[in-house]
C-alpha cells in the first residue's frame, strides 16, 4: 500500500477499535446503571439490546452511503455521530436519554465497520490481504472481548459516567485527527435509494434483532417474542424479493449477488455460528463468574482479559499463514478448537475452579482467532470490486443477527433451565449453575456444525475467489 493508503486504513483500524469496544463495556456496568437510575432489568439490557437494534438496522444502508459520499466524509460522518453519542451518555440525567445517546453511538459504529472493509478491499494488495484482514479481525473480535475487562476496570474506581467521559477525548482524537488527514480513497458515484428498500430492510433485520432479544429478556415468552419475529421474518422476505428485482438494474440497496459466490456464501453461514459462540459467551461468562463463583465485576474482567489479548496477539501470523497456505489450513483446527472449547464449558458446575473458565476462555479466543482472518478475507475476497461494499454491509449485518440470537438463545435457555431447577428445591446457585450448563451444552452442539463447513472453504492464497481446482 502506499503511505496514504496506510495512513487512511490505520486511522479506521483505530477507529473501528475504539467505536465497537464500546459495544460491549455496558454489560458489567448494568447493576450500576440500575441503582443510579431507578431501573429494572428488563429496562437496564436495553442499553445493549439498543445498540445492536440499531447497528441491524443502519449497516444493510452502508453499502449505498459508501458508493455515494467520499470516504473521507463517510468516515467523518460516522465518527461525529459516536463523538456526539457518547457525549449524551456521559452527561444523561436520566436513562431515556441514555438510550438516545446509545442509538446515536450505535449508528456511527454501524458506518465504520462496513467502511473499513470495503476501503480495506480496495486498496490492499491480494498478496498481503489476509495480514490486513488480521487487524480488522482484531478490531472485530478483540475489541468486544474487551470491552468486560475494560468497563469493569474502570467501575471499579469511578462511576459508570467515566466509561462514556475516557472514551470521548479518544473518539474526538480520532475525528480531528481524520478531518485533517483522511484522504479520499473511493471515487462517489450516483446511487438511487431505494426508500422502500431501506424500510423493508429496518423492519426485517430490525424486528428479529428485536424479537431475538425479547427471546432472551423475557426467558421463553414465546408469544411476545414471536411477534416481531415473525413480522422481521415477512419484512425480509419482500425485502430479499425487492432486491432481486433491482439487481437487474443495478440499483439494490443491498446487492445479494454476492451470495452467488459458494466461498461468500460458506464463509457466512461460518461467520454467524462464530459471533453467536462469541457473544453468547461474553454474555454468559461474567453471569457465571459473578452468580456462581462469586466474583467481582473487576475479577471478571480481569478472568477475560488473557482470551482477548490472545486473540490480538495471534492476528498477525494468522495474515500471515493464510497469505501463505489459505483457509483451510486454520479454518478446520480453529472450528476444532472453538467446539473443544464449548464443550469444556459445558463441564462447568457449581464447584468449579476459576482457572477452568480461563483456560476455557484463552481456548476459545484462540479457535476465533484460527476462524476470524480467513473468513473475512475469504469473504469478500471473493467478490467483484463492484460488490465489496455490499460484501461489507452484508457481513456487518450477519455479525450483529447473529450476535443478538447467540445472546437471545444462551439467556433463554439458562433462564429456563434455572428456573425448572428453582422450582424443582435447588439453591439460587445451584440452579444458576445448572442453567449455565444447559446453555453452554446448546451451544456446543451448534458449534459441531462449523466443522463440516469449514472443509468446504477452499480458496487458492494469493488468487481471491478462485476455488481450488477450478
Amino acid at each position: 500500500m502506499s503511505p496514504r493508503d496506510r495512513l487512511a486504513v490505520g486511522l479506521m483500524l483505530f477507529s473501528t477499535f475504539v467505536v465497537i469496544l464500546n459495544e460491549t463495556t455496558m454489560g458489567v456496568a448494568l447493576p450500576h446503571l440500575m441503582a443510579d437510575l431507578d431501573i429494572v432489568p428488563s429496562t437496564a439490557q436495553w442499553v445493549t439490546t439498543s445498540f445492536m437494534l440499531t447497528m441491524a438496522v443502519v449497516i444493510p444502508v452502508t453499502g449505498f452511503v459508501i458508493q455515494r459520499i467520499t470516504t473521507r466524509a463517510t468516515f467523518l460522518t460516522a465518527m461525529s455521530l459516536f463523538s456526539v453519542g457518547t457525549l449524551v451518555c456521559a452527561v444523561a440525567p436520566t436513562f431515556p436519554l441514555l438510550l438516545s445517546g446509545r442509538v446515536v453511538q450505535a449508528a456511527g459504529t454501524a458506518i465504520m465497520l462496513p467502511l473499513l472493509m470495503t476501503t480495506v478491499m480496495t486498496v490492499t494488495p491480494v498478496a498481503t490481504r489476509g495480514r490486513t484482514m488480521g487487524n480488522i479481525s482484531v478490531v472485530i473480535s478483540v475489541a468486544p472481548a474487551l470491552g468486560p475487562t475494560i468497563s469493569g476496570l474502570v467501575l471499579s474506581a469511578l462511576p459508570w459516567r467515566w466509561i462514556f467521559v475516557l472514551m470521548l477525548p479518544v473518539a474526538l482524537g480520532a475525528l480531528v485527527l481524520g478531518a485533517v488527514r483522511m484522504p479520499n480513497l473511493t471515487t462517489p458515484h450516483h446511487a438511487r435509494v431505494d426508500l422502500l428498500s431501506v424500510a423493508l430492510s429496518a423492519v426485517g433485520f430490525g424486528g428479529i434483532v428485536y424479537g431475538l432479544s425479547h427471546l432472551g429478556e423475557s426467558a421463553g415468552d414465546l408469544v411476545a417474542a414471536a411477534a416481531p419475529i415473525v413480522v422481521g421474518a415477512a419484512a425480509l422476505s419482500l425485502f430479499v424479493a425487492r432486491q432481486r428485482r433491482l439487481q437487474l438494474t443495478d440499483s439494490a440497496l443491498l446487492d445479494l449477488r454476492t451470495f452467488t459466490s459458494p466461498t461468500f456464501s460458506v464463509a457466512v453461514v461460518l461467520m454467524a455460528i462464530s459471533m453467536m459462540s462469541l457473544f453468547g459467551t461474553i454474555i454468559l461468562l461474567p453471569l457465571y463468574a459473578q452468580n456462581v463463583l462469586g466474583l467481582t465485576p473487576l475479577q471478571t474482567g480481569l478472568l477475560l482479559l488473557p482470551g482477548g489479548l490472545l486473540m490480538g496477539l495471534a492476528a498477525p501470523s494468522v495474515g500471515r499463514t493464510y497469505d501463505r497456505h489459505g483457509p483451510r489450513v486454520l479454518l478446520v483446527p480453529g472450528t476444532v478448537v472453538v467446539s473443544a472449547a464449548a464443550w469444556s464449558f459445558a463441564a462447568l458446575d457449581a464447584t468449579s475452579p476459576a482457572w477452568q473458565v480461563l483456560a476455557g476462555h484463552v481456548v476459545l479466543s484462540g479457535g476465533l482467532a484460527l476462524m476470524f482472518t480467513p473468513l473475512f478475507t475469504a469473504a469478500l475476497g471473493s467478490l467483484t470490486p463492484r460488490l465489496y461494499s455490499h460484501g461489507s454491509a452484508m457481513v456487518g449485518t450477519v455479525q450483529q443477527v447473529a450476535g443478538a440470537a447467540g445472546t437471545a438463545l444462551f439467556i433463554t435457555v439458562l433462564t429456563a433451565q434455572s428456573l425448572r431447577l428453582a422450582d424443582g428445591g435447588a439453591s439460587e446457585v445451584a440452579a444458576t449453575a445448572g442453567g449455565v450448563h444447559a446453555a453452554f451444552v446448546v451451544g456446543a452442539v451448534i458449534t459441531l456444525v462449523a466443522i463440516p463447513a469449514a472443509f468446504l472453504l477452499r480458496v487458492r492464497p494469493g488468487v481471491p475467489g478462485v476455488a481450488a481446482g477450478h
